[in-house]
């Protein structure tokens, strides 16, 4: 057998095999993290404070990055208000980061919304440092470590988002 043919035949098996591989495992488990340790950042807080994530090392973060004009951002956030009230003591810290281009719809938002959690404005640069914030809601699954262990894009099942938020900050406290 040449070369040539045994290439193709490595190929199609591998594009054939490939999606099996993958049925079974979660969104987040399948997906291919380009980043291992979150990149650190310092923002200033739309309540005046500053945020700086690798003060959170030791916590469970969960990052979102998200727009006023995002319909699933705004679907999202009311469950992780909860979230940050009903985890936050056990571990948990989400941090929100507005892609917005301007701060004015976002202060109206968090006057809607009440953010339970800091809300920072992002930009280009941080979201490059992301991988690239092409398409709202993106979040980030952080661990103690500071390293990614999840990256959740566009409309995300809250409730798997929510087993997996539960059971890491259960393991924090044991």
């Amino acid at each position: 057998m040449n070369l040539r043919k045994t290439t193709v035949i490595l190929f199609a098996a591998a594009i054939t095999t490939a999606p099996l591989a993958m049925r079974g495992q979660s969104p987040q488990k399948a997906t291919q993290l380009t980043i291992r340790v979150a990149p650190d950042f310092t923002k200033p807080a739309l309540d005046g404070k500053t945020v700086h994530l690798a003060t959170y090392r030791g916590k469970l973060v969960l990052l979102n990055f998200w727009a006023t004009w995002c319909g699933p951002c705004l679907t999202e956030i009311p469950r992780f208000n909860t979230w940050q009230t009903k985890y936050g003591p056990q571990g948990l810290q989400i941090i929100g980061v507005s892609m917005d281009d301007d701060s004015a719809p976002v202060q109206k938002a968090a006057r809607k919304l009440q953010f339970t959690y800091p809300v920072v404005m992002g930009d280009e640069h941080l979201g490059e440092q992301y991988g690239g914030v092409l398409g709202l809601p993106i979040s980030y699954l952080i661990g103690p470590d500071g390293k990614v262990l999840a990256r959740y894009q566009g409309d995300t099942d809250l409730s798997q988002m929510e087993a997996r938020i539960q059971s890491l900050v259960q393991s924090l406290n044991r």
